[in-house]
């Protein structure tokens, strides 16, 4: 059976509260899970002691087990200390769009205009 650390989204509509559970990776993100490990709360301060909530040695457990944890949960073991910190490179994550470089391309060709019309007039006046 492959084991998850994974989700599980509860709280209603706009109001996300998630649940931090053990689950066979078969079964639906808000199914049927084997165990609760903790709780995850986005909607409060980054810096509250509540916002993630887990029992670290039920955790170690089932990672000793094998059980794989998601993304956003191996982000909260790093976070705790639990998990090594992995490398992540996805260098075109940050870029920008194809329509936000064509008006970056625009605005820094105005800008010549105008430095260069600006110089235009002082060169001609100093002659």
């Amino acid at each position: 059976m492959a084991m998850k650390i994974r989700l599980a989204r509860g709280g209603s509509k706009k109001r996300p509260f998630y649940s931090i559970v053990a689950a066979d990776s078969r079964m639906p993100r808000d199914g049927r899970f084997i165990e609760k490990l903790g709780i995850y709360n986005p909607l409060l301060a980054k810096d509250s002691e509540d916002r993630i909530r887990m029992d670290v040695a039920r955790v170690q457990h089932w990672l000793a087990q094998g059980a794989q944890p998601t993304d956003r949960v191996a982000r909260f073991l790093e976070a705790a200390g639990i998990v090594a910190k992995k490398t992540r490179s996805n260098p075109t994550k940050g870029e920008p769009g194809k329509q936000a470089k064509e008006r970056a391309a625009e605005k820094a060709a105005k800008q010549a205009e105008a430095a260069a019309a600006a110089a235009a007039p002082a060169e001609a006046a100093s002659e």
